[in-house]
């Protein structure tokens, strides 16, 4: 099956989207200019594409300071990068991606088909991962899928991701998880990762003492007594 195969792409979608008037914005972050500028010319045509970028970004810090400036629907991420990779632009950009309003979306668009490389990055958060071998009008259509918040794979990496997932710890139904709302399970994922009361309360549009009360929450049904023993739980079932 062809790498378009899997992603479900046509040209008749892709171009159908933008006949339909849709729009998705995008940041480029790859550390090659010369792919960046290739990747432009080829899905950057908006009127034919839909597809507008608006950032382009070649390490970690450029990267972060990008997205957090334009807030792009869809980022297309380049896992190996100055400064920490593909997986720190993800961990620093944790609190765009839990947004509860305008989610920014990561697909990993890479060289590389190592299993390692393709579980590091779903496993930070990105929502799909192909390779550059795929072809302008697939990644137009799936790039439109993660915007949608489906997951889009390459072939054969899928089943990485599946191999991996299927052999977590965590239980398939998880009675303590399910204690929470989905509020509360936002929340527990920004404390977990480290975020202070105020940044949480700013990045969910909410106060400080709503987070205090959410958090207070979380503790009592989980029946854990602080922040640490929390994000200790949060990690072991792999929610950071």
């Amino acid at each position: 099956m062809s790498e378009g195969a899997q992603a479900g792409a046509t040209g008749a979608e892709s171009g159908g989207r933008a006949a339909e008037g849709r729009r998705v914005r995008v940041v480029l972050v790859d550390d090659h200019r010369m792919f960046r500028t290739g990747v432009q010319a080829e899905i950057g045509r908006t009127e034919e594409t839909g597809v507008e970028v608006v950032g382009e970004a070649a390490d970690v810090d450029q990267a972060v300071t990008v997205i957090t400036a334009t807030r792009p629907e869809v980022v297309l991420l380049d896992v190996h990068l100055p400064g920490g990779g593909g997986v720190e632009v993800l961990r620093r950009c944790a609190p765009m991606m839990g947004a509860v309003e305008r989610p920014v979306r990561f697909l990993a668009l890479s060289v590389s088909d190592a299993a390692e490389d393709v579980i590091g990055v779903i496993r930070g958060g990105a929502r799909g991962y192909v390779t550059k071998t795929i072809t302008g009008t697939d990644l137009v259509d799936s790039i439109f899928r993660v915007q949608e918040g489906d997951a889009v794979f390459s072939p054969r990496l899928a089943g990485f991701v599946l191999d991996a997932f299927a052999s977590t710890d965590a239980p398939p139904v998880d009675e303590d998880l399910d204690r929470l709302t989905q509020r509360e399970r936002e929340v527990l994922r920004l404390i977990a990762r480290g975020y202070a009361y105020k940044e949480i309360a700013k990045q969910l549009f909410i106060s400080v003492k709503t987070v205090e009360s959410h958090v207070s929450a979380v503790l009592r049904k989980l029946q854990l007594s602080n922040r640490h023993e929390l994000t200790r739980w949060a990690t072991a079932r792999r929610l950071v």
